[in-house]
């Protein structure tokens, strides 16, 4: 029964709800702790809201044909990678402090606006000391371990929602 209810478009749907609430979650801690998000906390929500859009092309569009929703799942999978190694990168820098720089550096806003691309993305995964800082964390858990599996939970059901039958 499951499986009916979540075929096609409910499904695709339920994914675009998840990846922008996510991302709405993020906003939420945000103004509610005062925190600045890091350029890879920024990365990482730029990630799910790629995530959530093609989420909702499948909404828009419907993949009904095995062919097409395995390659609709293959760009959300690609997604989802993309953010987990955002995530990855980010906890690896919180894990490794001393290995990144300890000022601050560039916020985000500043790097997209006056470096180009592939400079403003070498910046952003080389770390900051905003990067290295962990603010808050739930249940003993940092945000980009949080973000890591709910990647992981996202990919995987999109792979999910790719083999289901009506």
């Amino acid at each position: 029964m499951l499986n009916r209810v979540l075929w096609g478009r409910t499904g695709y749907f339920l994914g675009f709800v998840a990846s922008f609430g996510l991302v709405g979650v993020a906003l939420m801690i945000q103004t509610k702790y005062h925190l600045e998000p890091c350029p890879l906390c920024i990365s990482q929500r730029i990630a799910l809201m790629a995530l959530g859009v093609v989420f909702l092309l499948g909404v828009l569009f419907n993949p009904k044909r095995p062919l097409i929703r395995y390659i609709h799942a293959a760009l959300q999978v690609l997604a989802a990678l993309a953010g987990a190694a955002i995530a990855l990168r980010h906890i690896w820098i919180q894990a490794n402090p001393d290995k990144v720089m300890s000022e601050c550096g560039a916020g985000f806003d500043y790097m997209v606006r006056t470096f180009p691309a592939s400079r403003t993305i070498e910046l952003i995964f080389k770390g900051t000391g905003e990067c290295a800082t962990i603010d808050w964390t739930f249940l003993g858990l940092t945000i980009p371990q949080m973000s890591l599996a709910a990647f992981i939970v996202m990919a995987l059901y999109a792979l999910w929602l790719a083999t289901l039958k009506k």
